[in-house]
């Protein structure tokens, strides 16, 4: 049981690195000693220092022969850093508490692996599930080649995003907003498409609740009709800004995007492939995207089935049916065709409501 209790807290402490530490996992470490915490760090933005380098640093002699909660296998390899396990080992520590093992090709039981060869005791599997949850992003990076994908909607009660003439500001309301502002600080990229970009000039940045950085911005154009003097070029040079473009974009308006800051990809002939600049996105070490476009690339995120996980915020307003769906048409021919997702959680945010689904 105190196994259990030591690894909820390494698992909160994992939680706070949501968002900031891509391509690492966020990795939460606590060590006890004779049934008192002495050392608890996690991933720091942009991935370093480890949690297991930052608990020990603040136990000291203390970890000599102490017991160490991770809740992921301790790195195996050297990057930047020298790998945890052989730190965990040259602190002295006596035994280590995992939770999940790194999928990690460089890791895999190979951290696990140097812990027993020195003669550490190793527990593995405490908690297992929600330590999966925790870095569902990483893993599926790691194991599909793609980063997890989160599709938020802000609708009215019949489905609505906007009026028929376009006007959306706003559907739900400051709460709302703010809690919108809370869900991209646990994802490492937000993500629009060309007609969101267009219609609402956004800047997908956290404002107003001291985020320790911001989300990478992406934005998908096809033609490179946004432009460079937009919001998102204006900022492009203090908080990155990634295109995915096709072959058909005009040189003219390449050249004016690198110039404001932008990094562009270069994707398909006329239109790009969705499934490949997310592929593109977990190359670069993307782990968590949170799709913001509109009814268009909605509907192609269901359609290539590639949404893990909806939000959605529904206002007490009804809009009629002239009014602009927050899905595009998905063309199905029957109903056993329909993307399926299973209810998380449901909570009253202001005066809206935040339903959280999960794909089956």
């Amino acid at each position: 049981m105190s196994d259990e209790i030591h690894m909820r807290h390494a698992l909160g402490l994992a939680w706070r690195g949501l968002g900031n530490v891509w391509p690492n996992p966020t990795v939460g470490c606590v060590i006890v000693a004779g049934g008192r915490v002495v050392g608890r760090g996690w991933t720091q933005p942009g991935g370093r220092p480890h949690g297991e380098v930052r608990a020990l640093a603040q136990a000291g002699d203390l970890a000599r022969g102490a017991t160490a909660y991770v809740t992921l296998e301790p790195c195996a390899h050297y990057g930047k850093t020298p790998p945890c396990a052989n730190a965990l080992v040259a602190a002295g520590v006596a035994r280590v508490v995992s939770a999940a093992t790194d999928p990690d090709p460089r890791v895999a039981g190979k951290g696990h692996a140097i812990l027993r060869d020195a003669g550490i005791e190793v527990t593995e599997g405490v908690l297992g599930d929600a330590a999966r949850e925790l870095n569902a992003g990483f893993l599926k990076r790691m194991t599909r080649g793609l980063p997890l994908v989160t599709l938020k909607l802000a609708t009215t009660l019949d489905g609505r995003i906007a009026t028929a003439s376009g006007e959306s500001r706003w559907i739900t309301g400051q709460e709302a907003r703010r809690a919108v502002h809370a869900m991209r600080l646990t994802h490492d990229a937000v993500m629009v498409g060309a007609g969101t970009a267009l219609a609402d000039d956004p800047d997908l940045t956290v404002r107003n609740l001291g985020a320790p950085g911001q989300p990478l911005r992406v934005l998908l154009d096809s033609n490179l009709r946004h432009s460079p003097q937009s919001r998102l070029g204006l900022t492009a040079a203090q908080n990155p800004v990634w295109i995915f473009h096709a072959s058909t974009a005009p040189a003219a308006a390449r050249n004016a995007w690198r110039e404001a800051g932008a990094r562009l990809f270069e994707l398909g002939e006329t239109q790009v492939p969705l499934r490949d600049a997310l592929h593109g996105l977990a190359a670069e070490g993307v782990t968590r995207v949170l799709s913001e476009g509109g009814a268009t690339i909605a509907a192609a995120l269901l359609r290539d089935d590639l949404v893990d996980e909806l939000a959605v915020f529904s206002a007490g307003k009804i809009i009629g049916g002239d009014g602009v769906p927050a899905i595009a048409p998905l063309a199905l021919a029957h109903l056993a065709e329909a993307p399926r997702f299973r209810l998380q959680q449901v909570q009253t945010v202001g005066g809206d409501i935040l339903s959280r689904w999960r794909h089956q």
